[in-house]
C-alpha cells in the first residue's frame, strides 16, 4: 500500500465549541397568533485523513453544514423555514395540518423514503449517511404529501417537482412510504418499511456515483459517468429496525431502475446497509411517525455516549454499463453532551472496484457540532 500516515493539526473548530455556555435547544422566541415559535441551527465541522491506497483522496477539513431554521407551532397547524447557509440551499420550507385522519404538508420537505434519509441529520448514528441513502434516497422537494398513521402503522404519499434551490436539477414525481411496527412496548420495538419512488429525468441523463463514505472527499471510487437517453428512474426500498433498551439494529436495501429510450439498455443498480448501535450510558430510543429518535442525554452534565458498526455495499455495475463496486466497514463513537454538543469520531475501511481498479483506503472522520 502506497500510503501516507495521518496528519491531525489542532484545530480550533474541533474545540472552540467546548469554551462557549450551553443553551437551550429549540430557542423559544414569542407567541403570536397562537403560534410557538423557536428559532434553532446546527453548525457542523468535519475533519477527513485519508490513508490512501491507488486513488490519491485529499486531506480535508471543511464546515460541513450551517442551518438555520425558524418554525411556529399549534394544536394541529405548525410551519417552517430553513436554509443552509455553508451548503447555499433551503431546507425543510412547508406547513403542515391535520385534516381528518391525515396530516397534510405543502411545501418542501423530506420525501417519504429512506428511514436513514428521513432520521434527523444532528443524530446521524455515523458521520457519513450509508452508501444506500447517498446514492438514492430522495431528500427535500417541493411538493404535497398526506400521511396516515394508528396503532403502529403509517402510510405516507407524495407528489413531487424538483427544489428551491436555485440551480438544482430534479424532476418531478412521486413517493410512498408504509411502515409497520407490529412489536411497540417500553424498551422495545420492531418496525418494517416499504418504499418506492418514481421520477422523471430532466435533460434525459442521470448520474449516479458515491463517495468513499466520507463527506469531504472529493473523488466517487464508483461512478455510473451520464447515462443518456434516461427518462425515468424508479427506486425501491426495503428497511428494518429492532430496538431494545440501549441497542439498536438497522437495515435498507434500495434497489434502482433507470428507464431509457430507444435502443439504449436500462439500467439497474443497488446498495444496502446494516450497522448497530449502543448508548453506552444506558439511554433507551424514541420512535414516531415511522421514525427512530435519538434520545437525549439521562444525565446532562456528564453526557451520552454511543459506539456503533456499520457495513454497507453498493453495486453500479450492469450488462451495459461498468459503475463499479464498493463495500466498507465502519466504525464509529459519538459523544453527547447537554442540549447541545456533539463530537464525533469515525474509522473506514473502504474496498472498491471499477474498470479493474481496486483500491482500499483507510479513512479517519472527525466531527464537531452544536446544534439549538
Amino acid at each position: 500500500m502506497n500510503a501516507h500516515r495521518f496528519r491531525f493539526p489542532a484545530l480550533t473548530g474541533l474545540v472552540v465549541a467546548l469554551a462557549a455556555p450551553a443553551v437551550h435547544a429549540d430557542v423559544a422566541i414569542d407567541s403570536i397568533a397562537g403560534f410557538d415559535i423557536g428559532f434553532g441551527g446546527m453548525i457542523q465541522f468535519d475533519v477527513n485523513r485519508f490513508d490512501v491506497d491507488g486513488i490519491d483522496y485529499r486531506d480535508d477539513e471543511d464546515l460541513r453544514r450551517a442551518e438555520l431554521t425558524l418554525a411556529g407551532e399549534r394544536e394541529g397547524l405548525s410551519w417552517e423555514v430553513g436554509y443552509d447557509v455553508e451548503g447555499e440551499k433551503y431546507l425543510d420550507n412547508n406547513v403542515a395540518f391535520d385534516a381528518g385522519p391525515a396530516r397534510i404538508t405543502l411545501g418542501q420537505f423530506k420525501q417519504p423514503n429512506s428511514l436513514e434519509e428521513l432520521s434527523s441529520t444532528k443524530n446521524n448514528d455515523f458521520i457519513a449517511k450509508a452508501m444506500a441513502t447517498n446514492a438514492f434516497g430522495v431528500s427535500r422537494r417541493l411538493g404535497a404529501s398526506a400521511m396516515f398513521g394508528a396503532d403502529g402503522w403509517t402510510a405516507t404519499a407524495s407528489l413531487f417537482d424538483g427544489e428551491l434551490t436555485e440551480g438544482s436539477d430534479a424532476g418531478s414525481g412521486g413517493a410512498a412510504r408504509v411502515t409497520f411496527a407490529p412489536l411497540r412496548q417500553e424498551n422495545r420495538l420492531f418496525h418494517l418499511g416499504l418504499s418506492g419512488v418514481h421520477s422523471d429525468l430532466p435533460g434525459e441523463s442521470i448520474r449516479i456515483r458515491a463517495r468513499p463514505n466520507a463527506d469531504l472527499a472529493g473523488i466517487r471510487p464508483v461512478d455510473t459517468g451520464n447515462i443518456t437517453g434516461a427518462d425515468t428512474q424508479r427506486t425501491v426500498g426495503a428497511e428494518a429496525l429492532w430496538t431494545q433498551g440501549p441497542f439498536k439494529v438497522q437495515g435498507e436495501y434500495l434497489n434502482s431502475d433507470v428507464r431509457r429510450d430507444g435502443p439504449n439498455e436500462d439500467f439497474s443498480s443497488n446498495a444496502w446497509y446494516v450497522s448497530a448501535v449502543w448508548n453506552l450510558t444506558g439511554e433507551s430510543w424514541g420512535y414516531r411517525s415511522g421514525v427512530v429518535r435519538t434520545a437525549g442525554p439521562n444525565r446532562p452534565a456528564s453526557g451520552m455516549w454511543q459506539a456503533g458498526i456499520r457495513y454497507d455495499r453498493i453495486d453500479l455495475d450492469d450488462e451495459s454499463i461498468s459503475g463499479g463496486t464498493m463495500r466498507g466497514t465502519t466504525l464509529g463513537v459519538n459523544y453527547y453532551w447537554r442540549s447541545n454538543w456533539k463530537l464525533a469520531a469515525n474509522w473506514v475501511r473502504v474496498e472498491s472496484r471499477r474498470a479493474g481498479l481496486v483500491d482500499e483506503p483507510d479513512v479517519v472522520e472527525l466531527r464537531a457540532q452544536f446544534f439549538w
